[in-house]
């Protein structure tokens, strides 16, 4: 017969057992995993409907990926239905937040209740308006309101109306409420037409007509291939404003609106930045931690949208994209990966 003593030694052992047994099964059950605490979770991502932004998406996707994540094909929306679908939940991450340029959006969604934006994926977004080199040097055009005189305004025709044509911005965007409010502000509604449409067709007008000897007047943004073809500084020139004119639901302190030479384009340098739902996050840390670090230099996405024009624009292209970019870039991003799975722990 066993003492009293004996008994109670060999209960407390096998009660701590036990408990170590439960542990490491826990660490091997789905989301336990060493490295991989997306295991068993399924993530809906959302992209914008230009081709040029699922590059940085499927980099995101690859992270994620490498996680555990099962990530779905990406859904194509414009920002405003993006953001609502992902606070109501419907999908889960968008990684095209434009800084400032989308904080209307996201609070019409339902703001921080529902939304946080993370990390910064893209640094330094340039945008504003340009003209041929030659135009510019021969006119003396330095500054967007110059367009108010109608004699320079009709050097930019391209339509025979008598004003000049500005390539724009897609409805949807958000780029195009600003070239509006500037179109009132800078007082150019009488000389200007903004044409605001499909990116692509209209941009590729306006470089065909650039090399076909023609003037040419248009709104852009980095990074974009376009600036690959007509190269500011070469073939182009940024026009200043008169005074920064943005719609006061997009305004926001402390950034800069200018370029490295000091020049005021009027619009702000931006900042592009990961958008996930609020309860999304709470329940994956790991996909935090990712959103929080991952970077893409801007270089880099400016070469890659190059390819995009060159041809390679199928979704298999851009994933292939995609790919050869993490795979140069494979130490930082494991590091990435390695600091994310630790904070599922």
């Amino acid at each position: 017969m066993q003492s009293p003593r004996r008994v109670a030694l060999g209960a407390i052992l096998g009660l701590a057992i036990g408990g170590l047994l439960t542990g490491v099964g826990a660490l091997h059950q789905p989301g336990y995993a060493a490295g991989m605490p997306g295991k068993g979770v399924t993530v809906r991502p959302v992209q914008g409907t230009d081709l040029e932004s699922r590059f940085q998406m499927e980099v995101v996707s690859i992270g994620l990926e490498r996680l555990g994540y099962e990530v779905e094909e990406m859904k194509l929306m414009l920002g405003p239905p993006a953001y609502l679908a992902i606070a109501q939940g419907d999908l889960d991450f968008y990684a095209e937040n434009w800084e400032p340029q989308h904080d209307a959006f996201i609070q019409a969604a339902g703001g921080d209740e529902k939304l946080t934006t993370l990390g910064v994926l893209i640094s330094g977004a340039g945008q504003g308006y340009l003209i041929d080199k030659r135009t510019a040097e021969e006119f003396g055009i330095t500054n967007i309101e110059q367009l108010k005189d109608p004699e320079i305004a009709k050097l930019f025709d391209s339509d025979g109306d008598g004003k000049a044509n500005l390539a724009g911005c897609p409805p949807g965007w958000g780029c195009e409420l600003i070239i509006e409010h500037q179109m009132d502000a800078y007082g150019l509604r009488d000389t200007v037409t903004h044409d605001s449409g499909d990116w692509v067709p209209i941009h590729a007008d306006a470089v065909a007509r650039y090399r076909a000897g023609e003037r040419i007047l248009y709104y852009t943004y980095t990074p974009l291939w376009l600036n690959r073809l007509l190269v500011p500084g070469e073939d182009v020139e940024w026009l200043e404003v008169p005074e920064v004119a943005i719609p006061a639901k997009l305004m926001k302190e402390g950034v800069s609106t200018s370029l490295p030479d000091g020049r005021n384009v009027g619009w702000y340098v931006i900042n592009i930045r990961i958008t996930a739902n609020n309860d999304f996050l709470s329940k994956n840390p790991a996909a935090e931690r990712f959103f929080d670090l991952v970077n893409i230099p801007l270089a880099d996405v400016d070469a890659q949208n190059y390819l995009i024009y060159k041809g390679e624009k199928s979704f298999p292209d851009v994933r292939r994209h995609a790919e050869e970019w993490v795979a140069k870039n494979e130490k930082q991003f494991s590091a990435w990966i390695e600091e994310a799975a630790k904070a599922a722990q």
